[in-house]
């Protein structure tokens, strides 16, 4: 229950021609608090419920728990959740032995396009794809829960 994780800026819309996968995807926060995010997610036609933990190693490696909920429930639940859902189309990607998930944000979001990619180890190497672009995975704007009270349309420029 430990995800490892890396994100990254997108600089080109080139992985979109090798995706193999694509979902729109809602979700919002019935907690957003570091120490314990709670998120409520609608992937496709299936819904989620998330808890994580607080960040170790610049962010890298945190605590996660996923189960699938019913649709209606998650759809329920949405509307309980705080201030600023997250509106985004997620692509997979395959570089290697690994799956790249590209978000690329609407709403409060739009313009932001952002890559995660999953690993073993904190040391673990992988491909990393010519659209790759700056590594972000130690800056808490760029997690969904900041972008929900913060959005990217707000950042200064």
């Amino acid at each position: 229950m430990v995800e490892i994780e890396r994100k990254f800026l997108v600089k080109s819309d080139e992985f979109k021609a090798v995706a193999f996968a694509q979902n729109n995807i809602a979700q919002g926060y019935l907690s957003s608090l570091p120490e314990r995010t709670v998120r409520i997610r609608i992937k496709g036609e299936k819904g989620f419920i998330t808890i994580k933990g607080i960040g170790h190693h610049g962010g890298m490696t945190r605590f996660e728990w996923e189960n699938e909920i019913p649709l209606g429930e998650a759809q329920e639940l949405l509307k309980l959740c705080e201030k600023g859902k997250i509106e985004k189309t997620r692509f997979e990607i395959q570089s290697g032995k690994h799956v790249f998930e590209v978000d690329e944000f609407y709403g409060e979001n739009e313009g932001l396009v952002m890559a995660e990619i999953e690993l073993e180890s904190e040391t673990e190497s992988f491909e990393k794809p010519d659209w790759l672009g700056d590594e972000v995975t130690n800056d808490e704007r760029y997690y969904n829960a900041y972008l929900s009270k913060k959005p990217f349309k707000d950042w200064e420029k």
